[in-house]
């Protein structure tokens, strides 16, 4: 049986490494014309169930020595001493099975994993889908099975089968940018500078050279090409504007940076993410949104998921789809509850909340361990959201 699937970031290429366990043929298509790999994208977390796949696909030793180094992060105040705390303090609530590491590091193992029995096809994307047939970029058109949209926010496996995404598409009220620097504060403490309605971060690399500039800006919905690489780097000056502390410095490396990400804060709200022989995966599908915790995990979880309810109905869509729907169901209406909660504390509405976040890193260090968990589980948090997925056994 073949499956094409449509995206080799992280649901796509933990799709298909269980999928080929399972007997089936499998090809990957992808955007890009090679994979973003090494300091590119920001830092995500694996959580709970995520790590029990990444471990059950004989992963965890190298994810593991890949895992980011960031152990302090500090609440900086011009014109006052910074607040630092560990990161540990503040991940207390979160889990206590928790891998932080950089999502071009976690793309580049998950496609080393699978390069040698999947077929994947760079500079390719699919224009259109007739049951079983496919078109391409390049003209070309194939017979599949199955079609799996694991292509993001903005899918283009979604738009085809489901339409616009203006329809099913809800706007968080922020946007996020993230982009490569010279490491020039020369720091391993990961730095965040807030305002009212601004939150901007520096954090460290495994490239002592290198760091990363994150901005989580609140905003009005704008209008903007999302393949416009240009029109993005003017959004952010014009967002960012008037800004002080280092973002000056921060902006002059933006026309430079050659992994530059903008993007909205949504999330795709569907009653069903699957029609036909299609179905959706991660943020194509459902997700809380970028940036705000537990994404990247729920899209790897659900591509463990989607593999083996495909493989216990022997490749039937009529039963794996809606399997795969319900098993997931609980977890991905928790995740349309935790973007509006991360943002509403990571990024402040006014100068008390800043005042009053300073205060509260100063005080977790001091709380006992039950307080900690309370006070840093922003809700119930990504890693109750994933909790509620329970894992068949592994192909």
């Amino acid at each position: 049986m073949r499956v094409l699937i449509s995206g080799a970031s992280i649901a796509g290429p933990v799709l298909a490494y269980w999928l080929h366990r399972a007997g089936f043929e499998v090809t990957v298509v992808e955007r890009t014309a090679s994979l973003r790999t090494g300091t590119g994208g920001h830092p995500v977390d694996l959580l709970g169930p995520a790590v029990e796949v990444i471990d059950r696909m004989g992963l965890g030793d190298v994810v593991r020595a890949h895992r980011t180094r960031t152990d302090l992060m500090a609440l900086v105040r011009p014109g006052k001493p910074d607040v630092t705390i560990r990161a540990a303090e503040l991940l207390a609530g979160i889990t206590d099975r928790q891998i932080e590491i950089m999502r071009g590091d976690l793309a580049q193992i998950l496609h080393n994993a699978t390069k040698e029995q999947v077929e994947y096809r760079f500079d390719r994307t699919v224009t259109g889908i007739e049951d079983t047939a496919v078109t391409f970029s390049d003209g070309s058109r194939e017979h599949f099975d199955l079609i799996v949209g694991a292509d993001g926010l903005h899918s283009g496996v979604r738009r085809l089968v489901f339409g616009d995404e203006r329809g099913y598409r809800h706007f968080l009220g922020a946007y996020l940018a993230v982009y490569t620097v010279p490491a020039f504060l020369e720091t391993q403490t990961v730095l965040t500078y807030n305002t009212v309605d601004r939150a901007i971060a520096i954090y460290p690399t495994n490239d002592p050279a290198r760091a990363r500039a994150g901005f989580l800006i609140r905003s009005p919905e704008l209008e903007y090409d999302h393949r416009d690489l240009a029109d993005q780097r003017r959004l952010l000056r014009t967002l960012a504007d008037g800004l002080g502390w280092e973002v000056p410095r921060l902006l002059s490396h933006l026309d430079e940076a050659p992994d530059f990400y903008f993007d909205e804060i949504s999330q795709i709200r569907l009653g069903s993410w699957s029609r036909g022989r299609v179905t959706l995966v991660g943020d194509a599908g459902y997700g809380p949104g970028p940036a705000v915790g537990g994404g990247s995990s729920l899209a790897l979880v659900g591509g463990y998921v989607l593999a083996t309810e495909l493989a216990a109905a022997g490749g039937d869509h009529t039963v794996a789809f809606p399997a795969y729907e319900a098993a997931m169901a609980a977890t991905v209406e928790a995740s349309r509850r935790i973007g509006p909660s991360v943002l509403a504390t990571l990024v402040p509405r006014s100068n008390l909340q800043i005042w009053a976040m300073a205060q509260a890193m100063r005080l977790l260090p001091r709380l006992p361990a039950f307080a900690q968990r309370r006070l840093t589980a922003f809700g119930g948090g990504p890693a109750a959201m994933l909790d509620g997925v329970q894992l068949q056994p592994a192909l």
